[in-house]
């Protein structure tokens, strides 16, 4: 398999890796940036972005990071907070009056970044037309008992993260979050970066298919 891209001197056991994942680990398509100090040392893609194998993956590839979308969304309270806009120890309440509700009014701001607002999943699960509806889902959270005594532990908020800090964004500067994203980061920035994906850029994303174990 071609690896293409390059690496800065010295990092070419980083291309041999990269190689080795899709020679000896069955990967089909991938690619992997690596900065050091600010100075980017690898810039490397390889194999294909569809599942049948004949679309090869090429540098302006895009995919879908799942979970590592909370870092992002993670940020964007961060800057609010930076600009004078958000107060990362006030109650949630404040921003967002409804979340209160089955006592959750002493929940900060600060309890939904570090995954201690107790409220991890829901009770009452929705289907999936309601969890992407942008609507439903922070309804539901708001609506939700909390699972311990906010604050107090630690729960990771797999399920909930994206509709707590996303209606709190809302509520502080009335743009949803991916275009609070794409306006205040991925456009100033040039990055290729959405939450919630233009239909334009559909034809660039890799499509996710089942690899054999």
């Amino acid at each position: 398999m071609d690896v293409q891209g390059t690496v800065a001197d010295g990092f070419e056991p980083v291309r041999d890796a990269f190689a080795e994942n899709f020679a000896r680990r069955g990967e089909r398509g991938a690619a992997l940036a690596l900065y050091l100090h600010g100075r980017k040392v690898a810039d490397l893609w390889g194999g294909t972005k569809d599942a049948d194998g004949q679309e090869p993956w090429t540098r302006d590839t895009a995919q879908v990071v799942r979970s590592a979308t909370k870092g992002v969304a993670a940020a964007v309270p961060l800057l609010l907070h930076q600009r004078g806009q958000l107060d990362l120890d006030a109650r949630v309440s404040r921003y967002w009056p409804e979340f209160k509700a089955n006592g959750k009014e002493r929940v900060l701001v600060r309890h939904l970044l570090s995954h201690r607002a107790a409220v991890p999943a829901l009770d009452t699960p929705l289907t999936p037309a309601q969890a992407g509806d942008g609507v439903s889902g922070p309804e539901a959270v708001a609506a939700q008992a909390p699972a311990w005594e906010p604050g107090t532990d630690h729960g990771y908020h797999a399920q909930t993260f994206s509709w707590t800090i996303g209606e709190l964004v809302r509520r502080v500067t009335g743009r949803t979050i991916g275009r609070w994203v794409a306006e205040e980061i991925a456009r100033p920035l040039g990055l290729g970066l959405w939450i919630g994906l233009p239909e334009a850029e559909r034809p660039r994303v890799g499509r996710i298919g089942d690899v054999p174990a």
